[in-house]
């Protein structure tokens, strides 16, 4: 693989179509740090996992699917979390771009720091990504670190730098009722969320179950089983609160 970095990917999509607009080429990373208790991909925590690829391996895979992307779509990197293979992300998205590729960055932000060698890393890799997707768990920190084991001071600190390079972001927020669907909460939330000059749309993500197997599969305690999704009303409630219908649609320049 010579002196190219290496990315290990858990999996691919080749037609997707939640994750950034149109339709979308999907690498999901193996490894993360975050435990959050909905999370229903247990199998891309471990860092030792996943198929190796360079750069020029996985774009080459995304650009066999290109006739169905449109003007719209392209290709959206996810996990895990991706920004541990920030070395990766960089050579790929700088290839992308130079095919006049469309690239997305999905994050929940945990390993985002203004320490170096990260930072200046960091600066680069959004040179060559047009849209990140954007995940705040919880706005509360100490909510935020029984929700997923770790604090989001940093998560926040990357949305705010974000929106000083103005680089578009979507919004998201996992709804759990008994853990993120609090109206105080989704109201600070919602006041966060307004402070910043980039965001371009705002998306709820009701929690569901369709992970669990995974978790007995990989002998992991589920520590929500006892709660069930949350309702249409409370959904609705929740789009209100973050006043969802006011953002518009990324539109690709």
């Amino acid at each position: 693989m010579g002196n190219s970095a290496v990315g290990y990917v858990h999996s691919t999509e080749s037609f997707g179509s939640v994750d950034g607009p149109g339709i979308r080429f999907i690498a999901f990373m193996q490894g993360c740090r975050m435990r959050c208790q909905f999370c229903h991909n247990p199998d891309t925590w471990n860092m030792g996992g996943g198929t190796p690829y360079t750069a020029d391996e996985l774009l080459d895979e995304a650009l066999s699917y290109r006739e169905y992307w449109g003007e719209r779509g392209g290709i959206t990197i996810s996990g895990g979390e991706p920004l541990l293979h920030i070395d990766f992300l960089i050579e790929l998205f700088k290839k992308a771009k130079a095919q006049g590729v469309h690239t997305t960055l999905d994050t929940c932000g945990q390993p985002f720091t203004y320490d170096q060698p990260f930072f200046d890393r960091f600066q680069e890799l959004m040179e060559y990504t047009d849209l990140l997707l954007f995940d705040i768990k919880h706005i509360d920190d100490e909510k935020h670190k029984e929700l997923t084991m770790m604090s989001n001071k940093n998560i926040l600190n990357m949305a705010q730098y974000l929106s000083e390079i103005e680089k578009p972001v979507w919004i998201r927020h996992v709804l759990v009722p008994e853990k993120s669907d609090f109206d105080e909460d989704l109201i600070r939330l919602d006041t966060f969320i307004h402070s910043l000059k980039n965001v371009v749309k705002v998306e709820i993500l009701p929690y569901h179950k369709l992970g669990v197997y995974k978790y007995a599969a990989l002998n992991i305690p589920y520590k929500l089983k006892d709660i069930e999704p949350p309702t249409t009303e409370r959904i609705e409630n929740a789009k209100r609160l973050l006043h969802v219908d006011q953002y518009k649609l990324y539109e690709m320049m």
